[in-house]
């Protein structure tokens, strides 16, 4: 029906059939966000001819109230009250196809308190599949304190963690036991004892280490941490082995994690693979028992790494920092894995910070209040030795826990030789930091000269002198920094 102008008459919000989103109040450019709003931005690329705000919209309706028809019993509830509503749209200047970021408030009532599982069903649940849309990533979430004060958070924290093993003012050290498949229980608690004899805080289980025909788990929970035990005798330190509790029900969990507790292990292990409710549990378990929890993200670059579509691991790091780990892996910059710098330490800043403010060379869209919610140590893991020390110093920082694997049991002079290589390398960049040395230009010089009397960090240094991993990061920061004429 038209008008006397001849323009269309705007469809009824209550008549039969369908309705654009936009028209059934997803959309609203002059909403005031509330203090309690979980804020969403979300990275659309919509398909050929759809309209950037209608998409926008659409994702806002189909992660909350809407369906792809009119329907009455909308009337039946405070219907506006539950409608999410996309408020900006802004596009991505130089993308092709075009691609623009979105927010989105959601009212805290859509959520159930303390619940991963179910914020995660309602923001990435079915929304993600959605024809209308070529792609679809959500790059950050903005958690109202409000909610976020109905989550546990980490068992121990940063503080806590340091607190237990007595061990302040550098990173800890540790190494993923290699290799990761394979190995008998006796072979591999020697391995776990040579690596912390020779230095070492922490060694650990690798993702993929449960409990396989070549190795029960009871079997390697036992020879680990013997190794752990006459490590802490010859050195008089503190150390752990992350022990893997991750298996196929939650009752295999906690039975493996009582049995840890029963050896006298520090710390154990999940798998991000076991799933948000599971991670929740084993959080809650850890808490009350007193044990460091570990988180490896295995599986997360099926949806991290792409910039177009799928979840980015700064949200993945938000969501395990409010229901609870001590521990996630979030990359290395310079090691085997992806990781921009930016964004790297963005994650990190979610891990560690009290407050964030936006930041887009990190990839952070909202302020977040932490509301003293502990702090998640970060773990870099994946291709890193020695010789980085000084970069792995300069862009991850001295709460973290840096792991090297190959780069201390592939050492030419044994396990204990690159442990040994780690700890002098560390030590010696943290002392020069403390002297005011700018230990990221002058670093390699600091570990030539820390070498000349410690022969296993000279091995190591010249073995792996031109190991780089320079590709180009495809999980990039849309803006970043303008050179200036200091800079």
């Amino acid at each position: 029906m038209a008008d006397e102008n001849g323009s269309k008459d705007k469809k009824d919000r209550w008549a039969s059939g369908v309705t654009p989103y936009a028209e059934m109040g997803y959309w609203n450019d002059e909403y005031e966000v509330k203090e309690t709003d979980v804020l969403c931005a979300f990275r659309i690329t919509p398909q050929e001819g759809v309209d950037a705000i209608e998409a926008a919209a659409a994702v806002a309706g189909e992660s909350s109230t809407a369906t792809w028809t009119v329907v009455w019993t909308d009337r039946l509830t405070p219907h506006e009250h539950y409608q999410a509503k996309a408020y900006s749209v802004e596009e991505v200047q130089g993308s092709e196809p075009k691609q623009y970021i979105a927010k989105i408030a959601y009212d805290i009532d859509l959520f159930e308190e303390g619940s991963i599982a179910n914020l995660t069903s309602s923001i990435i649940g079915n929304v993600f599949g959605f024809k209308a849309l070529k792609a679809l990533r959500l790059e950050d979430m903005r958690i109202p304190v409000a909610y976020l004060k109905t989550f546990p958070g980490p068992p121990h924290g940063i503080t806590m963690e340091r607190e237990y093993l007595d061990k302040f003012g550098r990173p800890l050290i540790g190494a993923t036991t290699k290799p990761k498949l394979g190995l008998s229980a006796k072979n591999y608690g020697r391995v776990v004892y040579e690596a912390l004899r020779g230095g070492l805080d922490f060694t650990k289980d690798d993702e993929n280490i449960n409990s396989q025909p070549f190795m029960r788990w009871r079997d390697r929970y036992i020879a680990a941490m013997e190794g752990v035990n006459r490590a802490i005798a010859a050195t008089g330190e503190v150390k752990g082995h992350y022990l893997n509790v991750t298996a196929s029900t939650m009752e295999e969990m906690y039975e493996r994690a009582e049995f840890a507790k029963e050896l006298g292990s520090i710390i154990i292990m999940q798998d991000l693979t076991v799933g948000y409710t599971a991670m929740s549990s084993m959080s809650k378990w850890a808490r009350a028992n007193g044990m460091i929890l570990h988180l490896h993200r295995a599986g997360h670059g099926t949806y991290t790494r792409q910039k177009t579509h799928g979840v980015s691991f700064r949200v993945i790091a938000k969501w395990c920092r409010m229901l609870g780990v001590d521990h996630i892996h979030a990359g290395t910059v310079v090691g085997k894995l992806e990781g921009d710098p930016g964004m790297i330490r963005g994650y990190y800043d979610v891990c560690r910070e009290r407050y964030l403010h936006p930041d887009p060379e990190k990839g952070i869209y909202f302020e977040q209040d932490w509301a003293s919610l502990a702090a998640v140590m970060p773990v870099a893991s994946g291709g890193i030795h020695a010789g980085q020390m000084h970069q792995l110093l300069h862009y991850l920082g001295e709460d973290s826990v840096l792991q090297f694997g190959g780069g201390t049991i592939g050492h030419p002079q044994g396990i204990a030789a690159g442990a040994t290589a780690n700890r002098v390398a560390v030590e010696a960049m943290i002392k020069a930091r403390n002297e005011g040395v700018d230990y990221f230009e002058e670093g390699p010089d600091i570990l030539q000269e820390a070498a000349k009397g410690v022969p296993e960090l000279k091995s190591a240094l010249e073995v792996w002198k031109d190991i780089t991993f320079d590709f180009e990061s495809t999980d990039t920061p849309d803006k970043v920094a303008t050179p200036t004429a200091s800079s």
